[in-house]
């Protein structure tokens, strides 16, 4: 195939890439190019802002068996991807996220399903971080509408692929190292509420996979698909399975949100999973319709930290917290 990738240098769309090339696929790449690769002359460039005006110059006269877009995150990128490629792509994946269930008013703790997207939504928050999170699923949304009407009206051969929180090696957010270390220093470990909320994450690996798996199905054209792991530990669970697979007796310490206020900590520095803006989605439509099988969460938990142990990054900047994190689990625990 000839496959256009939108993004695809840094976490989810580089494992693809690289797959797509072992898989004999020529590989067009439209990025930025404030990031470098290492697809050498495997893969052709186009360096260009797709948010400015040399996009469709940039894709003019070509055409593709399919496009992943993984940096479409407004209505206005939606509405130029379908109108720049429209009669161009065989099929058009657009990455979205499990945030546009949490903008819903009527979120809830439940697994989301791709039903669910319905109905009426949150407010604009009046200040950070909310607003932020907010914006983010506000403007998935729009895009989302805005390929969902391109398939309605010009037919548009588009499929939203929706992610919870998506761990993995190369993770440039560097969530699940941040429990990571803290486990490796053997010190108690906070977690807001004694990490007691349900997790589903996905693995970005099986992202890469199954995106080949997807790639040309006509019955996902102008449909929304899930994906995510099936086990939905706690994160309690979840931090004591990464404990276990690096040999840490680090002992989980409960902390109230008023505790760590007052000792100067952010909750998402310490615990990047104990945000109120973690989705929890239902993948059974992926599963049943289409065979998504995610790998085992223990399996790729064991990727992620054997990969971590035997190339340590250098420490995050909120790891220089840490001696207060442990004078406060000190205190709490008497």
């Amino acid at each position: 195939m000839r496959v256009l990738v939108i993004g695809g240098t840094r976490f989810v769309g580089y494992l693809f890439t690289w797959r797509l090339l072992a898989g004999g696929h020529r590989v067009t790449l439209l990025h930025r190019g404030s990031l470098p690769d290492t697809f050498g002359d495997r893969v052709e460039r186009l360096l260009v802002d797709r948010t400015g005006p040399g996009l469709a110059g940039a894709l003019a006269g070509r055409d593709f068996d399919a496009a992943v877009d993984f940096a479409a995150y407004t209505g206005e990128d939606g509405r130029r991807a379908a109108e720049i490629l429209a009669g161009r792509v065989g099929h058009y994946v657009m990455i979205s996220s499990g945030q546009v269930y949490l903008v819903r008013a009527s979120a809830g703790s439940g697994p989301s399903r791709e039903e669910d997207y319905q109905g009426e939504l949150l407010p604009q928050p009046a200040a950070e971080p909310d607003l932020g999170e907010w914006s983010y699923g506000m403007d998935k949304r729009a895009c989302e509408d805005a390929l969902a009407e391109a398939f309605e009206r010009l037919r548009f051969p588009v499929t939203r692929l929706r992610f919870p929180m998506v761990n993995g090696e190369r993770d440039h957010f560097r969530r699940a190292e941040a429990y990571l270390w803290r486990l490796l220093d053997g010190g108690p470990l906070l977690l807001p509420e004694g990490g007691a909320v349900r997790t589903r994450h996905v693995y970005g690996a099986e992202v890469a996979r199954f995106l080949m798996e997807l790639l040309g199905r006509p019955v996902t054209y102008g449909r929304a698909f899930n994906l995510a792991q099936e086990e939905t530990p706690t994160l309690a669970e979840l931090v004591t399975k990464l404990a276990a697979l690096v040999g840490s007796r680090s002992e989980i310490v409960p902390v109230a949100e008023d505790a760590l206020a007052a000792a100067g900590l952010d909750r998402a520095d310490i615990s990047p999973f104990s945000t109120r803006w973690m989705s929890f989605l239902d993948p059974s439509r992926a599963r049943d319709e289409l065979g998504f099988r995610h790998l085992p969460l223990e399996v790729y938990l064991g990727r992620i930290a054997a990969s971590f142990l035997a190339h340590p990054p250098s420490p995050p900047e909120a790891l220089a917290h840490r001696a207060r994190e442990i004078a406060l689990a000190t205190a709490i625990q008497g």
